[in-house]
């Protein structure tokens, strides 16, 4: 199998090359190694195919839609700059429990801690290691592993 493909534009391309060969009688397994992927997606695929010809392979959405699109994670960013402190909290530092609330203010969503830790890493803020974040710990600003993260220390 080969790594993500870099694109959405890459992954048509590779969905359009399988359905090709498919078309062309060659198997779901057979078409999933000439593309590099796992044989269960190529017969996903098939099954598209088989539905909807070629052009259902042109465009497929995978997964859940983003619930915050580019603008509000680039100002989910901007206020995890700006510290706890600014946002209400009694002390400084973030923690995906407190990220998660400052997201439900921002922007009215509601997730799981995991998926914080997620967004947060999306945004290239980094939560700390598990045992600080259990703990509850909170690094000063700009010390890696908690705390508003600086422009210096932050993965951005």
């Amino acid at each position: 199998m080969s790594i993500r493909p870099a694109s959405e534009e890459d992954a048509a391309r590779k969905r359009l090359h399988a359905g090709l060969l498919m078309l062309a009688g060659r198997t779901p397994a057979e078409a999933a190694h000439a593309v590099g992927v796992a044989r269960q997606t190529a017969y996903k695929w098939k099954a598209r195919l088989d539905d909807g010809g070629i052009d259902a392979l042109r465009s497929m959405t995978n997964g859940r839609p983003a619930q915050l699109d580019a603008d509000q994670l680039r100002r989910l960013r901007a206020a995890l700059l700006q510290g706890a402190l600014a946002h209400g909290f009694r002390t400084d530092g973030w923690t995906p429990k407190r990220a998660g609330v400052l997201i439900e203010r921002l922007h009215g969503v509601r997730f799981s801690d995991a998926h914080v830790r997620r967004l947060l890493a999306s945004v290239g803020y980094n939560t700390g290691n598990a045992q600080q974040r259990h703990a509850g710990w909170a690094a000063p600003a700009g010390v890696r592993g908690g705390g508003a993260p600086s422009e210096r220390t932050a993965r951005w």
